[in-house]
């Protein structure tokens, strides 16, 4: 289902025990890493007050971010909510890399999860 807010819509979440993958639509001047640091903030602060986790919560640093165009949607949703099932055959660290060797993308490896 669609959640809409007056910020962005979110349009698929799933993910599995050690990653998240969120499909959202947002406005040409809103920048991802914005929206992306008040998910981690709000998110964080939800499972640390409900208490999901021994300990104290905290997401990593860093994040991938990949845009899509509106033909898309349908495709990376289902890839989305096919989490589990996707990464029975594949890690998400070697998609990662992958993702990145395929679009021409350099990375330093120190840097990778």
């Amino acid at each position: 289902s669609i959640i809409q807010n007056r910020k962005h819509k979110l349009l698929s979440i799933g993910g599995t025990r050690d990653h998240v993958h969120i499909l959202f639509g947002i406005r040409p001047m809103q920048s991802v890493s914005s929206i992306l640091m008040e998910i981690k903030r709000d998110s964080s602060e939800w499972i640390n007050r409900k208490r999901f986790i021994v300990g104290k919560f905290e997401w990593q640093e860093g994040y991938g971010a990949f845009s899509h165009s509106k033909s898309q949607i349908t495709q990376v949703a289902n890839y989305i909510e096919n989490q589990e099932k996707h990464h029975e055959k594949c890690s998400s660290a070697d998609e990662f890399r992958k993702i990145l060797d395929d679009l021409g993308i350099e990375y330093d490896e120190r840097y990778m999860f």
